[in-house]
């Protein structure tokens, strides 16, 4: 099969790879659509421990089941291979499995023209749904599962909160996009002038350069950080108001000082957010279906073969798109 690898900090290349076999309780997909991550980034530039090459990554998928009694049945997955039976799975909350690993990571992604994956993460679509669609549950479901944390954490309800989204990548816009659906006023930060149009434009937010200014001080009841650098995190807590919430998604920089100060005289709710569960996807998945998203005219296709330069225009900031989705057919 054609596979495109990670093979050197900045150098991935499309070449002929063995097919996968299925393991017992695994399932073969052929690929129809994949997306290009932030981590998946992070990665090609060498900053990832956890992905060495030479690797296979990608983990956003929508593919077809290939043989056995469910063959030709589309479907998306959780790539975080969860053990089951620990307690988080057994309360549900899979993301957080004592014994997970991860497709593209810890075995090979769907950067392919096949992958194996265990049954037991995959996740039913609607059989006519848009493969750009089902591509995007993987980031969506990590918006999604952000989301139900903040309403928690939250006083007053999402219509009523003026929200602060930091980086205007895909998980930012869909976010962005998700709020906006709820009925949050929504304000969008991001430094690539390409991507704040793009986020006016399909999200309907303002947007702002935060190299050129400064989000309003105590401003947002609640600031998303989708980027996750030390500079983003000393912005959100800068811009969250009096018992507002910061949710952090973005892992940019490994560690960095955040003012405890503030956290504290100001009773701000600090949540790290990680992925989403399977019953995230599964819901992540209705919402795309019903149009909660929009219309995701946003996001870009390209083929697989092109999958190295659309990384470079990724690194490069040349594209407007938050969302590259390769296509191995």
């Amino acid at each position: 099969m054609k596979a495109l690898v990670y093979t050197a900090p900045n150098r991935i290349a499309l070449r002929e790879e063995p097919d996968p076999v299925a393991a017992d309780g695994e399932v073969v997909l052929r690929i129809d659509a994949v997306g290009i991550c932030g981590s998946d980034m992070h990665a090609y530039h060498g900053h990832d421990p956890r992905r060495n090459p030479p690797l296979i990554m990608g983990h956003e998928l929508a593919g077809t089941i290939v043989g056995g009694p469910e063959a030709g049945r589309r479907v998306t997955a959780n790539p975080l291979v969860h053990c089951g039976t620990c307690d988080y799975c057994v309360q549900g909350r899979n993301n957080l499995c004592s014994n997970r690993s991860m497709i593209g990571m810890n075995r090979p992604g769907a950067y392919a023209e096949l992958m194996a994956i265990p049954q037991r993460c995959l996740v039913a679509i609607p059989q006519d749904m848009p493969v750009r669609a089902a591509a995007l549950t993987e980031p969506a479901a990590t918006a999604l599962h952000a989301m139900l944390l903040a309403q928690r954490a939250l006083q007053r309800p999402l219509p009523e909160v003026c929200s602060l989204v930091l980086g205007g990548g895909a998980i930012g816009l869909l976010a962005a996009l998700l709020l906006r659906s709820y009925g949050s006023r929504v304000t969008l930060a991001e430094t690539n002038p390409l991507r704040r149009a793009s986020a006016e434009r399909h999200a309907g937010c303002a947007t702002f350069d935060p190299r050129e200014r400064q989000a309003e001080k105590n401003g947002f009841g609640l600031v998303i950080d989708a980027v996750g650098s030390k500079t983003t995190r000393s912005q959100a807590l800068a811009a969250v108001r009096p018992g507002g919430a910061v949710l952090h998604i973005g892992l940019q920089d490994w560690a960095s000082e955040i003012d405890m100060r503030k956290l504290t005289l100001d009773e701000i709710t600090l949540i790290g957010t990680y992925t989403y569960t399977t019953a995230d996807m599964r819901a992540t998945v209705d919402a795309l279906y019903r149009g909660a998203f929009g219309d995701l005219d946003w996001v870009e296709e390209r083929a697989l073969g092109d999958g190295a330069q659309a990384f470079a225009d990724l690194d490069g900031g040349r594209t407007a798109s938050a969302k590259i989705v390769l296509r191995p057919g």
